[in-house]
């Protein structure tokens, strides 16, 4: 089953996510190299810097998808405001129906 993690980085909070950057790109690259990560990226604020992230992964249960989400180096270091997890259904341009 997919799971969306939309994060919402907390005001001011930019240098924390430029310091742990490097991290967290290893562990989407590991949870890619795993066939588990979908896609990822950062949602932007009104002067084009990330303010948070969209991260789909393919995991067994919700319980799994915590899991994953909290190993996360944003959320460990604190990035986060808010991470909100979701089931999702890919029903437009998923690659695995092409």
């Amino acid at each position: 089953m997919l799971f969306a993690f939309i994060c919402r980085d907390k005001p001011g909070h930019l240098q924390v996510r430029l310091d742990n950057r490097p991290d967290h790109v290893a562990f989407l690259n590991g949870l890619n190299a795993e066939g588990a990560l979908k896609f990822a990226g950062p949602f932007l604020d009104d002067d084009g810097k990330p303010c948070g992230s969209l991260v789909v992964i393919e995991a067994a249960d919700m319980d799994a998808a915590r899991a994953v989400s909290a190993a996360d180096p944003y959320a460990r270091a604190g990035l986060f405001a808010t991470v909100d997890i979701q089931p999702w259904n890919w029903t437009f341009n998923n690659p695995a129906n092409a």
